[in-house]
């Protein structure tokens, strides 16, 4: 007979401030996140029952709601039904600097994996043109790709290179990043312009991306240049926001 399984916030320290002005679900909802993203929680395992969790906290059952359906909303947990609240794979914070979204991933200990879509030369379009500083219509190598994390569907990522920079093989594109191969190739990739932004999803991205037609997509847009001023790539990325983030770090000006 298989033994049940523990309630994996059994073993964690929770505890509540009620001086706080801070919201109970919300101490309550922070502390399962930072496990989350610990490791302490890991993917795959069922936060136990709401009722039990709230008399051991000595909390109120819509405040463990709260706490629990605020991860929901974040990518966090899932409500599985037949099965209970399972935690997924932790949202990947993506600092804001020249990296590879492989790389990130595989930092943050996400397996990522690639799945190359396109991977061909096409007329470039006036506005692959004025990115790479190439005439409008002349060849460009496109390369079209769908990253995943545990499997899931993380990013849809479209790239421009211009013509004779680097051989683009397909099996090397499914094993690792396109920046690691510019380096291998012996790119210095030394700057970049970009810009973030969000929108809706197509029917064709959200099939693409596992989403819902109509749910929100983090974008992001890139021109890559190398050491000697060179666009040595232009980039037109789409998210899925609930696995993934930008970070920002700001400094005050006095």
């Amino acid at each position: 007979m298989p033994k049940p399984e523990v309630d994996p916030t059994v073993q964690l320290e929770l505890s509540v401030d009620r001086s706080s002005p801070v919201p109970l679900y919300f101490q309550l909802s922070q502390q399962l996140e930072a496990a989350i993203e610990h490791g302490t929680l890991t993917p795959g395992s069922l936060l136990g029952n709401e009722i039990e969790l709230a008399a051991r906290l000595g909390l109120s059952r819509p405040t463990v709601r709260q706490a629990i359906q605020s991860l929901v909303d974040k990518g966090l947990l899932v409500r599985r039904r037949g099965v209970g609240t399972q935690v997924v794979h932790s949202q990947v914070k993506r600092p804001l600097e020249l990296s590879s979204l492989y790389d990130d991933l595989e930092a943050a200990g996400q397996r990522p994996a690639t799945k190359v879509l396109v991977n061909t030369v096409v007329p470039a379009s006036a506005e692959v043109a004025a990115a790479l500083g190439v005439a409008e219509d002349s060849d460009v190598h496109r390369v079209e790709r769908l990253r995943l994390a545990h499997g899931e569907p993380m990013a849809h990522l479209c790239n421009f290179l211009p013509p004779g920079l680097m051989d683009l093989d397909t099996d090397q594109l499914e094993t690792t990043g396109l920046y690691r191969l510019m380096r291998a190739a012996g790119i210095t990739l030394h700057s970049a312009r970009q810009s973030i932004g969000a929108r809706a999803a197509t029917t064709e991205e959200a099939d693409r991306l596992a989403e819902e037609t109509g749910a929100p997509l983090l974008t992001m847009q890139r021109v890559t240049f190398d050491d000697t001023g060179r666009a040595v790539e232009y980039g037109t990325h789409t998210y899925r926001p609930t696995r993934y983030s930008f970070e920002f770090q700001l400094l005050v000006r006095t």
